[in-house]
């Protein structure tokens, strides 16, 4: 857990890098060079089974990101099986923040936004991004407790699996059932592999490739593919501590070991790891310090022109998000949580008072990577999109200023009055 919030506080950082850098190079005078950079094509051909043509902004978001989303499967699932998801008690307080973080800020945007041209943008401002809310917390140091960016961390969590819900089921293109199917037989068939305890990673490497292809003609979004593969792969060790320390002590003692046995000792050592905690170990970082810049570094450039700024600051577009994300993620998370701790359903955790939870509800109000992966899905119009980036990064700064300007003036929970 730990080592997790480290890498997205330092991914937050290389993210808000990558976003300034769009931001210079989309109204600098080689900004022509940044947008013919992302619409440039590239071909990928399979003999002549399979064309795809894609611009070089839709590998992005459509190929890498499921690598992003497949660790983020990997990770709702260590939380289900050993993390914070498995114990209802310890998960309910902040799944019920989370679901206030993602309805209020909904329903914000639809009262500015129902019956117009950007309706389809609702699940914009739902999203929480995980880096960039760590890493407000880690420059707060001791002043935000552990139990706290734990409650954040598993709301955000939760979050996720709304976001992913809500693009599953609502941001999808029209169905090819053909592709549908094939893509429900390879994850039975991964689950098959599973069970007859296939552990070849290369295996399910290949198959992976062809479920995300699967998925991808489907008209279900390709991302939904990762997040599946990572919530199927196993969180459990295969092979327990007892098991090991008694069957490796009897291959290898002596003076001598045999090649066979040496492989097999190494074999069960590794399998004393569950296969989702080296996979997410191995892409964790690839995802937060590559992958997700790399997102943000095409996602981010939007042109800041006298003529964009004022429509958006007109925009209901721009003001749904804003609001969405700036109140509705503070008042909703805030007023669940007190819902939940008023009916007597949940309990604050260790060190919170209602300072800190608003201060929390503040920075969930930090809604870049998936919110600007919404954005894309939900519009067409590159006006409308643009307006919708610019409520983004607008409401994201000020959401990191306002959490952690309550979060820095709170005051520690033994020094503050019990809440009530």
């Amino acid at each position: 857990m730990l080592r997790f919030l480290r890498i997205e506080a330092a991914s937050g950082a290389l993210m808000l890098v990558a976003a300034v850098v769009a931001l210079v190079w989309a109204n600098s005078p080689w900004r022509d060079s940044y947008f013919d950079l992302l619409h440039s094509h590239v071909r990928l051909e399979l003999g002549g089974l399979l064309v795809l043509d894609e611009p070089l902004e839709a590998w992005i978001n459509d190929a890498l990101m499921v690598v992003f989303f497949f660790v983020v499967g990997l990770e709702i699932k260590r939380e289900l099986v050993v993390g914070e998801l498995r114990r209802p008690a310890a998960a309910a307080l902040p799944a019920i923040a989370a679901l206030g973080g993602m309805v209020v800020p909904a329903l914000i945007y639809v009262a500015f936004n129902a019956g117009g041209e950007g309706a389809a943008g609702w699940g914009i401002p739902m999203a929480t991004d995980i880096a960039f809310a760590v890493g407000v917390l880690s420059l707060l140091g001791p002043r935000v407790s552990n139990s706290l960016k734990i409650f954040l961390l598993t709301l955000a969590i939760v979050d996720d699996i709304g976001a992913i819900a809500v693009i599953a089921v609502f941001y999808t293109d029209d169905l090819s059932l053909e592709w549908l199917l094939v893509a429900v037989l390879l994850v039975v068939l991964v689950a098959l592999m599973r069970l007859a305890r296939i552990w070849y990673v290369p295996a399910y490497l290949m198959v992976g490739v062809v479920v995300w292809l699967a998925v991808f003609e489907s008209g279900v979004h390709a991302t939904i593919a990762g997040v599946i593969l990572g919530i199927i792969t196993p969180a459990r060790p295969l092979v327990g501590a007892n098991t090991l320390d008694n069957t490796v002590s009897g291959w290898i003692g002596g003076d001598s070991v045999s090649p066979p046995a040496a492989r097999r000792a190494s074999f069960e050592l590794r399998e004393r790891v569950s296969v989702a905690d080296r996979l997410a170990n191995l892409l964790h970082p690839w995802t937060s310090f590559v992958i997700v810049p790399v997102f943000a570094l095409a996602n981010a450039g939007v042109e800041l022109s006298s003529g964009s700024v004022e429509a958006a600051l007109r925009s209901p577009v721009t003001l749904g998000i804003v609001l969405g994300l700036v109140l509705g993620k503070l008042v909703g998370v805030g007023s669940f949580t007190w819902l939940a701790v008023r009916l007597k359903w949940c309990e604050l955790p260790p060190g919170a008072t209602w300072a800190k939870i608003l201060g929390m509800g503040a920075v969930a109000g930090i809604g870049f990577t998936v919110s600007l992966f919404i954005t894309n899905l939900a519009f067409d119009s590159r006006d409308i999109t643009d307006q919708a980036k610019i409520g983004i990064l607008v409401a994201s700064t000020i959401a990191a200023l306002v959490g952690a300007a309550i979060l820095r003036s709170s005051r520690p929970a033994d020094s503050a009055a019990a809440p009530r």
